[in-house]
């Protein structure tokens, strides 16, 4: 029952942030004059989805993580390394927790309202998802082990642990609800906890890395290095629930969880198979048409969910399918299908350019990086079809004919009229991208639900709850991930890094080069919206320092990030495709690695020929 009522709730969430910018769009319209609070009401509501998002993907056991080693590692070891996780989980999350509860208390935080609401009221959801979320993994815990008198010791050791660490927040509390002067000595205990962090900073830090390994979700790995961090520093760790509020209530990042949700929509309906329709009849007759087709598919769909994972574990089947059925051979399909599986994030309204936009606003506009990625994602793209065509071996092949082409559009036209409304909206300035994203999600609904009948109303809603835990994992992610950025930026670390390499480092030749070997690592082992927020601050002031066109200095970065999804042995799609294809992962990265070494040259290609990615500009 609370299941339903979760998924209910997050539905109804999601059809209010896709319908009501609409409707104040029109009103702002008909009345030629802002509606008061709109924008805040809009992106208080996003804040809400994010938490209740958030909810729902820890119930599920979605949040992203790194895969676990532990299954490699005696019985013994497997279960303290269990206890562990479940210290460490409930301590972080009880430490986020009085962090949120010291901002409530603050009289002085939060005093905007709208319509008649406070800001706080909205606020309070994300203490009320982080207990949620230590509830459900003590339950969790208690009701797996074996032994119940002892289960309950690692969730209680991570609350006293969290008591322990939280003195800032603790201190905050008191201090505003009590005020100092009625409490002696108040900050004594703040001061001592500074300065023992300071001594074990990284300690702390080396520890939540190996944690991360063991299977601790990044977005707790990356909250619990900030509050070390921020604890270091002076005891600031309020910085950290406002930095996840204003990350969250960003009106670009509010555009992620839509266009994921309008794609799998897509994703689940007949959509897919009709634009293979299309693409097969418009080139399956020559060699290599089929490999166009699944190209242009998967780029499509990635860059509307904005997680290439997605695409692959959507589409893989089909797609595979569709190749095969064409004579293409199976394994090379499954290669060429995970390798454009990211293509589609260098394509406008990528999530993962908005979020480069959103997080470097000062250096990078969004619609000029839009424009700078396209010819860099065209090259990729056909050089993906040029390599697939290779491999294609097909003898026979069905004739060129204008009727199949015609029926194919012809049952293809709303699904095909998607991405031209959309262009057309947000290029001609009549829709932000906020706006777009909503009226994607209503379209795809609608297209899926009363057009093409795909599904009934109850077998939508399913649908649109099915996607939340994705968007979920990404909003956590990118709310823990600011907390670090804000700390980088704050302690001046881009500038001092900018200085080191200038003193080492004089060539921009030599930076590229290091700057790609350093992003394709990073592209390993970070999601690509956590190193978005985290590095590409760092990185992009060292870049113009070295005369690189900040629109350039982004497009290396989201080019590498998006290979770094397939560099051996750890990228994020290799795994993936490992459970999508049922198959090794050895398999898997040896028929993957043609299509690898090829992207690699298109990288080196769009890294030193600048004209790719300024030429529109």
């Amino acid at each position: 029952m609370l299941r339903k009522i979760e998924d209910c709730i997050s539905s109804i969430l999601v059809a209010v942030l896709a319908v009501l910018p609409l409707v104040l769009k029109f009103i702002q319209g008909a009345l030629k004059t802002p509606v008061v609070g709109a924008d805040q009401a809009i992106m208080n509501f996003v804040f809400l989805f994010s938490c209740i998002a958030g909810i729902v993907t820890w119930r599920d056991n979605r949040h992203l993580n790194l895969a676990s080693f532990t299954d490699k590692f005696p019985l013994w070891f497997q279960k303290g390394a269990k206890e562990a996780m479940t210290c460490f989980t409930v301590c972080i999350l009880t430490a986020l927790f009085l962090d949120c509860i010291c901002q409530i208390s603050n009289s002085l935080q939060f005093t905007e309202s709208f319509w008649g609401i406070s800001s706080k009221i909205f606020f309070a959801f994300l203490p009320v998802c982080y207990l949620s979320m230590i509830i459900m993994k003590s339950i969790e815990k208690i009701s797996e082990s074996e032994n119940k008198k002892i289960a309950w010791i690692s969730p209680v050791l991570g609350i006293v642990l969290a008591f322990f660490i939280s003195q800032p927040s603790i201190t905050g509390i008191l201090y505003y609800l009590f005020s100092a002067e009625n409490l002696p000595g108040l900050f004594a205990i703040n001061d001592w906890w500074i300065s023992f962090s300071h001594s074990l900073i990284w300690v702390f830090i080396l520890i939540l890395i190996f944690m991360a390994f063991l299977g601790l979700p990044l977005f707790l790995v990356l909250a619990g290095i900030s509050y070390i961090l921020f604890s270091q520093s002076g005891g600031y760790v309020d910085v950290i629930p406002l930095e996840t509020y204003r990350i969250l209530t960003d009106r670009n990042v509010a555009a992620i969880p839509l266009f994921t949700i309008a794609g799998y929509i897509l994703s689940q309906s007949s959509a897919g198979s009709r634009y293979v329709d299309v693409f097969k009849s418009l080139f399956g007759w020559f060699r290599g048409g089929t490999v166009i087709a699944a190209v242009l598919v998967t780029t499509f769909f990635s860059t509307f969910t904005g997680v290439s994972g997605v695409t692959i574990l959507a589409l893989g089947s089909l797609l595979t399918v569709v190749l095969t059925g064409n004579g293409y051979d199976k394994d090379r399909a499954e290669s060429l299908i995970t390798s454009s599986g990211a293509i589609g994030l260098l394509f406008p309204p990528s999530a993962a350019i908005i979020m480069y936009a959103s997080t470097n606003y000062f250096s990078v506009d969004v619609f000029e990086l839009f424009k700078g990625s396209v010819i860099p994602g065209l090259i990729l793209a056909l050089s993906m079809i040029g390599v697939g065509f290779f491999f294609d071996k097909q003898s026979e092949r069905p004739a060129f004919s204008i009727k199949a082409i015609g029926t194919s559009i012809l049952h293809c036209i709303p699904e095909l009229l998607m991405p031209v409304f959309i262009c057309i909206f947000y290029f001609k300035g009549l829709f932000d991208l906020f706006e777009v994203s909503a009226f994607s999600v209503i379209y795809a609904f609608v297209v899926s639900t009363l057009i093409r009948k795909d599904f009934d109303f109850k077998k939508s809603v399913e649908v649109i709850a099915s996607s939340v835990p994705v968007s979920g994992g990404v909003l956590f992610i990118l709310g823990a991930a600011s907390g670090i950025s804000y700390f980088m930026l704050d302690a001046n670390i881009p500038f001092i890094l900018t200085d080191f390499i200038n003193q080492y480092v004089h060539s921009p030749f030599v930076f590229l080069i290091l700057m790609n070997i350093f992003l394709l690592i990073i592209g390993c082992l970070m999601d690509m919206f956590s190193a978005i927020l985290i590095v590409s601050p760092l990185l992009l002031p060292i870049a113009e320092s070295f005369g690189i066109a900040p629109v350039q200095a982004a497009v290396i970065f989201l080019l590498n990030l998006s290979i770094g999804f397939l560099t051996p042995p750890v990228g994020m799609d290799l795994f993936i495709a490992s459970y999508a294809f049922d198959k090794p992962l050895p398999k898997v990265i040896k028929g993957m690695l043609p299509f690898f070494v090829t992207q690699i040259v298109v990288l080196l290609l769009i890294t030193y020929i600048p004209w790719f990615t300024t030429v529109l500009l």
